[in-house]
C-alpha cells in the first residue's frame, strides 16, 4: 500500500466524544440523587437525575431490595462522577460507557444502579418530548396492560377462594401457590416455618424446605382448582427453581394437563442445560429469566425456543435501554413479555414496566403488584390497576413523580441481615436455593 506519512496529506480531524462535544444538545445533568425509602417495608431505590433546567428531572427505579445500600454507594461514588454534565439526550452512549467502567460487568449491583440512571434519562425524553415514554418508544400497540395477581393459601380451598375472590374482581390470569406443611413455602404469605433456630449471631429462624412433598402438593392445588373454578381461568405457578431439575420435569408432565397459562421459573440460571430436555417432555408454556442478569444467559433459550415468557427484572438487566433490545430479540423467536412485577418493584419500575407492555407487539401478561394508599401518596402517578388491567397516564415521560419529604418518612426497617434473602434449608440443613 502507498505509504502518504510524507506526502502532505492531511488525516481527517478526530471528533471529540459526546461528552467533551461543548455543541451538544443540552439539557446537561446536573445532579444525580438516590432516594432509599420503605413505604410498604419493602427496601426500595430511586434515582433522581436533575438537569441545569430547574424543572427538569428523571426518576428511575435501582430497586434491588437485598442490597440497597450497595447499589447506592455505586451510583452516588462510580456512576454519578461519569454522568454529571453529559447531555442528557445520550442515553445509549451513558448505558454503553457505564456498562464497561467497572471492566468486570454484567453484575446485579452494577446493573441496578445503570437502570436507575437510564431509566431517568428516559423519563426526561418523554418529558422533553412532551409524550408518554410509550409515545417515545413507537407508539401504543394496545389500550393497557392484562396482568396477572396472586392467590396463596395453606391447603386448596383457602387458594380457591382468593383466587375466586379475585375473578369476581374482574382479573382474568391468577398466580396460585399452597402451603407445604412444616415447610416454609415460597409466594405463601404466613406459611409455616419450623422452631428450629438459626446460629444466634443470624438471629432468624431456621426456613425448611421439603421439596418431594412440594412436588407432590401442585398437581392436587391444581387439580381442585381446575374442578371447583372451571377451565376458563387462566392459571400460573411459580416453581421459583427451588426442586431438582428432574422433579421440575416430573411437575411440568403432571401439570400439562390442567392448562396453566404458564409455569414460572421451573429451573434455575445454573441448570440451563435442562431446558432442552424438559421441552422434549412438556407442553406446558414455560416462563423463565426473574434470576438472570446479563442477558447473554438468556439468548440460547430464545433462540432455540426453549421458553414461552421472558420474566426479566428490568433493573437487574441494566433499564429500559437493555429491556427494549431484549424485548424486539424476544419478538423474531416468538417469545412474549412478562416483566417481572412484585413489590419489591418500585412503583417507578412498575411505570417502566407498564411503558413497554403497551409499546411492544410480542406483549403477553404482567405481573401486578397492587400498591396501598400511603405508597401511592409517596408516589403520585402510580399506574393504576383495574378491570384486570394496568393503565397509564397520558403524562409526558414514565407519568410519575415521587414526594421526597413524604419518602423520608419511611425508612428502611430494622433486619438482621440487612434486607439480605433469609436462608431457605432442606431439613438435613443443607442450604437451598431461594
Amino acid at each position: 500500500m502507498p505509504d502518504h506519512s510524507s506526502s502532505g496529506e492531511r488525516s481527517a480531524p478526530l471528533l471529540p466524544p459526546p461528552w467533551d462535544d461543548v455543541s451538544a444538545r443540552g439539557p446537561r445533568i446536573r445532579d444525580v440523587r438516590v432516594i432509599l425509602t420503605a413505604p410498604e417495608g419493602t427496601r426500595l431505590v430511586v434515582v433522581k437525575i436533575e438537569t441545569d433546567e430547574p424543572d427538569l428531572y428523571g426518576l428511575g427505579c435501582a430497586t434491588f431490595t437485598q442490597r440497597p445500600l450497595a447499589v447506592a454507594t455505586a451510583i452516588e461514588h462510580y456512576l454519578k462522577p461519569q454522568v454529571v454534565g453529559r447531555s442528557a439526550h445520550d442515553i445509549e452512549d451513558i448505558w454503553s460507557m457505564l456498562a464497561v467502567s467497572s471492566y468486570w460487568r454484567s453484575g446485579p449491583v452494577l446493573n441496578n444502579a445503570m437502570s436507575g440512571i437510564d431509566m431517568a434519562l428516559w423519563d426526561i425524553k418523554g418529558k422533553l418530548a412532551g409524550m408518554p415514554l410509550y409515545d417515545v418508544l413507537g407508539g401504543r400497540c394496545r389500550t393497557a396492560a392484562t396482568v396477572y395477581v396472586h392467590a396463596s393459601g395453606r391447603d386448596p380451598v383457602q387458594v380457591e377462594d382468593e383466587a375466586r375472590g379475585f375473578l369476581e374482581q374482574g382479573f382474568t390470569h391468577v398466580r396460585c401457590q399452597v402451603a407445604v406443611p412444616g415447610s416454609s413455602t415460597y409466594g405463601v404469605a404466613g406459611a409455616l416455618d419450623s422452631e428450629e433456630p438459626h446460629p444466634a449471631h443470624l438471629r432468624l429462624r431456621q426456613q425448611t424446605w421439603d421439596p418431594s412433598a412440594y412436588a407432590r402438593a401442585i398437581p392436587a392445588l391444581f387439580e381442585h382448582l381446575r374442578l371447583t373454578l372451571g377451565d376458563r381461568p387462566e392459571l400460573l405457578h411459580d416453581i421459583h427453581e427451588r426442586v431438582p431439575p428432574i422433579t421440575a420435569i416430573s411437575m411440568a408432565r403432571d401439570l400439562e394437563r390442567y392448562r396453566l397459562f404458564f409455569l414460572e421459573d421451573p429451573l434455575a440460571p445454573e441448570d440451563n442445560g435442562y431446558f432442552p430436555l424438559l421441552r422434549q417432555q412438556t407442553s406446558i408454556p414455560l416462563a423463565m429469566g426473574e434470576l438472570y442478569v446479563n442477558v447473554n444467559e438468556i439468548l440460547p433459550l430464545i433462540k432455540d425456543r426453549l421458553i414461552d415468557f421472558i420474566r426479566v427484572h428490568l433493573s437487574d438487566i441494566g433499564g429500559i435501554t437493555a429491556a427494549r433490545k431484549l424485548a424486539a430479540t424476544c419478538e423474531l423467536f416468538g417469545v412474549r413479555t412478562a416483566w417481572h412485577g412484585p413489590g419489591d418493584v418500585s412503583p417507578v419500575g412498575h411505570a417502566a414496566n407498564l411503558h413497554l407492555d403497551l409499546a411492544v407487539p410480542n406483549f403477553g401478561i404482567q405481573e401486578a403488584h397492587r400498591f396501598d394508599d400511603v405508597c401511592r401518596e409517596v408516589f403520585p402517578g402510580t399506574p393504576e390497576i383495574h378491570d384486570g388491567m394496568m393503565w397509564a397516564n397520558d403524562k409526558p415521560g414514565l407519568g410519575i413523580d415521587i414526594d421526597e419529604a413524604l419518602a423520608s418518612r419511611y425508612p428502611y426497617p430494622e433486619h438482621p441481615l440487612n434486607g439480605a434473602w433469609p436462608p431457605v434449608r432442606l431439613r438435613d440443613g443443607t442450604v437451598q436455593r431461594p
